[in-house]
């Protein structure tokens, strides 16, 4: 009986593969054609046979054959890289099944392949891989294609985490930063992490859902291949249908990845198509062939610019972490592109010259992944279905990785769980494989035992645990065996938010809803076994009346990138909107209530939302419910790319201009899939957050002046106080520490051009500016204040116009009264009936 997971998968977008712990060492378990990996593709025969793996390949590369010989694209039963659409609606339709599958639907057909590789068990709980930057929709579709696959209790582990468990653990750098550059086949991640005496842990991370493998066969199909026959036969009539040219690549597809794999090896390749390959004719009447010889230089030519995506993006996070190529301990190398010689020469010229290969690109994920399951414990349900109650049961509490020499292991009886009679004595020992160490026979009982074990270091050290009755007999046991990582640490909290979690907040500097993280769900926040982030004194916009439907609160909840807050939140990615309507109300909600919300994040990026309500004394928990994404339509991205192209001429940014026109283009060229249309929607985002950027920066000098002078106004202010002997009632070392605070938020802000904060600080200081006036004048500021709102009153939107005025008739009434000093709660009160864009930027507190 397991007690631990020990099952890991690298569900990959062209390939998968799966490895179990055996004997403290993660194994590959072979696929049925003895290979290490299975090819993440599935076949759905005239039978309703389901064929997955090298088979599904076979037919798929059939199917395209077939209808290269009319151009006619028939209904496919074929589906590959549709882990690319996990999370989406998308969906692929079988003719044979008479049914259209979604993309989870299909992974778990993968997993289930996968799960039969292994003949001497079940398999039940799990440890699957996804990448990095997979959004939470991408995840929740992971969790439920394996349980689709039969798996009750799963694990999501973030790919470059995996990889650096299974290098971290043999690696002798136990210090210094690493860096893992997965670039696998449809999916980029980089991860920068620290290890500090073995213990690693994750400094931050970056990616791209769209950059892979894929890319690069597409970039070999058209630039070589689709070259070669365009100028070696008369072939403009297909190229010009956009249908006819897509049937054309697929076709092609095949020698492309095998060019892609032959020259990673070798240092050229003759890419030659067999009789009945191209099984068409071009307008001479003329079969084409293909019998190119490709070298390096070609290959690099066409492959070149997708892997400098990679390299740019890895820069960038480097760059953002204050870090140069040359602070690297180690670069890691993960994902079967990443065996090119073309792009290990481009990151040694680039990166650094430390790239290391000690470890299987290919097969480094999924030993990971079950090196990582080695730590997590089988849940009690589980483990009871497959619990031998006639063997002595035992309970084992210990850290499943250490950077130290020795641990201890917290040993139990369970006699409650033990069947037939147990004697009274019961003793163990620990024996280390291979032998080398034993602890010795130790008795135990029903309360915990600890006994200390030593370890072989930087390797799993595998335990067989032996039980003896009092008189030396031995007896069965479960578990009889447990692993501890011995040179690595930390594996638990390596885990971290690869973006913000985040909410729509109304930012006064900009005078409109934008996006801000929630606290403590930031980006690279370690998620550990959970973690719980808090947005306090949110308030509603409207009475929201008990069991009233159409009255309703709507949360949206987004995903930002690294540079996100401050951000249009359209620019983000949209998980969800929470909707707390009235008929989850027990009391009237009044319009400006306090809510104050908590998201909780389980290990696998899950979220669960909970709402507090103090003025009705009210709690409502929520699981939140992922919205799947939609495949933009074609039209759609060449509208939107437009209206950017628009915005971006203002900016004198050539180089979006230039991003922009790229996209255009791949919008014929890809647009026609779905995968296709998300990848361009995914590029126009990106460069949407670069031209909000770029708008900011040239908002950058008019900002910088306002709050240069709103900053001389105030120290101005302050000197005339001193000078007229105004400052009796004020607390002036408090006031000139702000001050000095301010100058130095102010250098700060104006190193780095930071356009918002300069808002912000600006809206801070004259805040102080107008309360510091107000003390030395009576009140005269809050009297002023009063009359400006009374003179302008048709002008606002109120919420409550009736209490508006009564409020500005009681503020009038009392500065007649001469008693000034009570207007400061009534001009509160009465900007909080004001709508948030109409506040002024000093809101009084």
């Amino acid at each position: 009986m397991r007690v631990k997971i020990e099952y890991g998968i690298d569900l990959g977008t062209t390939n998968s593969s799966i490895a179990r712990m055996e004997g403290g060492v993660p194994v590959i378990k072979k696929s049925d054609t003895l290979k290490d990996t299975l090819p993440s593709s599935v076949h759905f025969t005239r039978k309703q046979d389901v064929l997955v793996g090298d088979q599904a390949v076979a037919a798929m590369k059939n199917d395209n054959t077939r209808a290269l010989k009319k151009f006619e694209k028939s209904e496919s039963n074929t589906f590959m890289e549709f882990k690319r659409t996990m999370g989406t609606t998308h969906t692929y339709a079988s003719s044979h099944m008479n049914k259209s599958f979604t993309s989870e639907e299909l992974s778990a057909e993968v997993l289930k392949k996968l799960k039969s590789f292994i003949q001497d068990e079940n398999i039940a709980s799990i440890v699957i891989t996804v990448p990095a930057k997979f959004l939470n929709p991408q995840n929740e579709a992971t969790m439920k294609a394996a349980k689709l696959a039969g798996f009750n209790q799963v694990h999501l582990l973030q790919e470059p985490v995996a990889a650096a468990t299974a290098y971290g653990l043999s690696s002798k750098i136990k210090d210094g930063y690493l860096l893992v550059f997965d670039f696998g086949g449809g999916t980029f991640d980089a991860a920068l992490l620290k290890s500090d005496e073995g213990i690693l842990s994750i400094k931050d991370t970056e990616g791209d859902n769209w950059l892979g493998g894929k890319n690069i066969d597409e970039a070999i199909v058209d630039q070589i291949i689709i070259k070669y026959l365009r100028e070696n036969y008369s072939i403009d009539n297909i190229l010009d249908d956009p249908e006819k040219r897509e049937i054309l690549r697929n076709a092609v597809k095949p020698f492309a990845e095998e060019a892609k794999i032959q020259l990673s090896f070798k240092d050229s390749h003759n890419m030659l198509s067999n009789l009945g390959d191209l099984p068409f004719e071009d307008e001479n009447g003329i079969e084409p062939e293909i019998d190119i010889n490709i070298g390096l230089m070609e290959m690099e030519n066409a492959v070149a610019p997708i892997f400098q995506k990679a390299i740019e993006i890895t820069k960038d996070l480097l760059s953002r972490n204050h870090l140069k190529g040359s602070d690297l301990a180690a670069l890691i190398l993960v994902g079967g592109p990443t065996y090119s010689p073309i792009l290990r020469r481009m990151l040694k010229e680039q990166i650094a010259d430390k790239v290391d290969t000690s470890v299987d690109p290919m097969t480094v994920v999924a030993k990971g992944a079950a090196l990582f399951a080695s730590t997590i414990s089988i849940s009690e349900d589980e483990q009871a279905k497959t619990r031998d109650k006639t063997k002595l049961q035992l309970e084992l509490k210990y850290e499943s990785t250490s950077v130290e020499s020795e641990e201890m292991i917290n040993i139990r009886l369970l006699r409650e769980k033990t069947t037939g009679s147990v004697p009274e004595k019961i003793y163990v020992d620990l024996v280390r494989k291979p032998e080398g160490f034993a602890t010795g026979k130790k008795l135990i009982s029903a309360k915990a035992t600890l006994i200390d074990v030593l370890l072989e270091s930087n390797c799993p050290n595998e335990f067989e645990i032996i039980s003896y009755d009092d008189k030396g007999n031995k007896m069965e046991c479960q578990p009889n065996t447990l692993t501890i990582l011995q040179g690595i640490g930390g594996v638990d909290s390596m885990q971290v938010l690869p973006y913000h979690i985040g909410i729509v907040k109304y930012f006064q500097a900009e005078e409109r809803d934008l996006f801000y993280p929630v606290k403590g769900l930031e980006k690279n926040k370690a998620i550990k076994s959970g973690i719980t982030g808090v947005a306090d004194n949110l308030h509603t916009r409207q009475d929201i009346r008990p069991g009233v439907k159409a009255d309703m609160i709507r949360i949206p909840i987004y995903q930002g990138e690294y540079n996100a807050l401050g951000t249009n939140p359209d620019l983000n990615y949209h998980i969800t909107d929470v909707i707390i309507s009235g008929e989850l109300l027990p009391k009237m909600l009044p319009i400006g209530s306090p809510v104050n919300i908590r998201i909780k994040i389980d290990s696998s990026s899950l979220m669960t939302f909970i709402a507090e309500f103090p003025t009705i004394e009210h709690e409502e928990e929520l699981k939140i419910e992922i919205q799947q994404a939609e495949a933009p339509s074609q039209d759609t991205l060449y509208s939107k790319i437009k209206e950017a192209k628009s915005i971006s001429k203002k900016t004198n940014r050539a180089d979006l201009n230039t991003k922009l026109d790229e996209l255009e283009l791949e919008i014929e060229n890809i647009g026609a899939s779905a995968d296709g249309r998300l990848r361009l929607m995914d590029g126009y985002r990106k460069v949407l957050l670069d031209l909000d950027k770029a708008e900011k920066e040239t908002e950058w000098p008019k900002a910088e002046k306002e709050l240069k002078d709103s900053f001389f106004v105030l120290e101005d202010l302050i000197g005339k106080i001193k000078q007229n002997s105004d400052d009796g009632n004020l607390k002036m070392e408090v006031i000139e520490s702000h001050i000095e605070e301010y100058r130095k938020k102010i250098e700060l802000i104006i190193k780095e051009k930071n356009t918002r904060e300069a808002k912000e600080l600006k809206i801070e200081i004259d805040q102080m500016d107008y309360e510091l006036r107000n003390l030395v004048s009576g009140n005269a500021m809050d009297a002023h204040f009063l009359k400006y709102i009374n003179d302008s009153f048709s002008s606002y939107h109120w919420k409550n116009p009736a209490k508006a005025r009564q409020l500005i008739n009681q503020g009038m009434q009392m500065v007649v009264n001469g008693n000034t000093q009570g207007l400061r709660p009534v001009l509160i009160e009465l900007v909080g009936l004001m709508p948030d864009d109409e506040k002024p930027h000093d809101t009084l507190e």
